[in-house]
């Protein structure tokens, strides 16, 4: 079924919607959702979750592009759902490690003015992006939003973990120098 078509399920308020949804998405969101939790259980329970907050938030929100709208939901959803498990110790998984090693690139203060940095950042974020040759940003996106770990990473371009890592590790640093220059850093 096409992403329009389960949209208007949602927007008609049929439970069809959420038998499609699943059909076509579940398991890019269980991906999504265990890269994060790392528990089967847990990242089941974060795409029922991601298909009531799409119930909830359809009508009257539109999504352009359904995948993206389940992807953030979902993963904004884990990352929540992990905090409040791991909220006085680490956890396992990459999650942890991932949240390292952006650190030095992203600020997890709340201020003030936190909404308008935060939406100067996602602009320079998505041309920085944009600018990257496709592998390098195909490789940052696998580790940084479906939180895959090197090796997975590696496997799947077929390089070395050596050099997986020696390209987030000049990625980031290229980050952060652009967030340093626009004064987001």
């Amino acid at each position: 079924m096409e992403d329009n078509q389960i949209i208007d399920l949602y927007f008609q308020r049929s439970e069809q919607a959420i038998e499609q949804t699943d059909a076509k998405y579940g398991s890019y969101c269980f991906r999504i959702a265990y890269q994060i939790l790392t528990n089967r259980e847990d990242a089941e329970e974060s795409v029922n979750d991601t298909y009531l907050a799409a119930w909830d938030t359809m009508p009257p929100h539109r999504p352009p592009l359904l995948s993206a709208f389940l992807g953030r939901i979902t993963r904004n959803l884990s990352i929540d759902r992990w905090r409040s498990q791991n909220a006085e110790k680490r956890g396992k998984g990459e999650f942890p490690l991932c949240l390292d090693e952006l650190a030095g690139c992203v600020s997890g203060e709340p201020g003030i003015e936190q909404k308008e940095i935060a939406k100067e950042t996602v602009a320079l974020l998505n041309r920085f992006l944009l600018e990257r040759p496709e592998t390098e940003r195909k490789v940052f996106l696998c580790r940084y939003w479906y939180m895959d770990s090197v090796q997975e990473i590696s496997e799947a371009f077929g390089f070395s973990q050596t050099k997986v890592t020696t390209m987030l590790y000049r990625t980031r640093n290229k980050l952060r120098k652009a967030l340093e220059k626009e004064g987001l850093l």
